[in-house]
């Protein structure tokens, strides 16, 4: 999961993904927009392929990948979980600020 985090703390990274998503796409293709040479393109893809978020595969000379959101259905599950603690502290403070007025005017 190191990995996963890893690779999403790029904006550029996380800006290929999002293009993944929509359909497979070169190494080629994924840098063009991004203005950056083949080798730099080259060198995030490793990093998403690394954490598990894309696959590469040969088509002749060109390198395509596609978007494999199984790795992030786990990060998704991993954050899920502070979710639900953080959703639980905040309704027990909204309780407690709910109340807090009550308790002011009984004692006043």
């Amino acid at each position: 999961m190191d990995a996963v985090f890893h690779a999403l703390a790029n904006d550029t990274r996380r800006t290929m993904l999002e293009r993944l998503a929509e359909h497979q796409l070169t190494v080629g293709e994924l840098a063009e927009p991004l203005e950056m040479s083949l080798a730099a393109a080259a060198k995030h893809v490793t990093v998403l392929e690394r954490a598990g978020l894309i696959r590469k595969s040969a088509r002749g000379r060109q390198h395509v990948c596609r978007l494999d959101p199984a790795a992030l259905a786990s990060a998704d599950a991993w954050l899920r979980f502070y979710e639900r603690h953080w959703n639980r502290r905040l309704d027990a403070l909204e309780t407690l600020y709910r109340t807090e007025p009550e308790s002011a005017a009984k004692d006043g």
